[in-house]
């Protein structure tokens, strides 16, 4: 794992969750998919940052997905995936991955 960036971690979490209820046609499916991505960022996250830069970013990708709802009624749902993955990746980069 460790050569993998945990913002790709994150950002596929947000993704993959969303694509995966959509084409399975189950939202619980999804949910498995962004929770089992999210958990391994978390590990990564204070593994590499310790506790408080992974509970920032836990919440920020709490925040990421229930804020994406809201701005898809705006914009769409996978415009709005795709703009708080990027965001995501963009925080987790920043306070963990370009510290290498």
């Amino acid at each position: 794992m460790a050569g993998i960036p945990t913002a790709a971690v994150a950002a596929t979490g947000l993704l993959g969750g969303y694509a995966t209820a959509r084409w399975t046609e189950k939202r619980p499916v999804g949910g498995v998919v962004l929770v089992a991505a999210g958990a391994v960022a978390v590990r990564e996250w204070r593994r590499k940052a310790g506790d408080v830069t992974a509970g920032a970013l836990g919440g920020a990708y709490v925040a990421a997905f229930a804020g994406s709802h809201p701005l898809a009624r705006k914009i769409g749902a996978w415009p709005s995936v795709c703009a708080v993955a990027g965001g995501m990746a963009l925080a987790s980069w920043v306070a963990v991955d370009r510290r290498k």
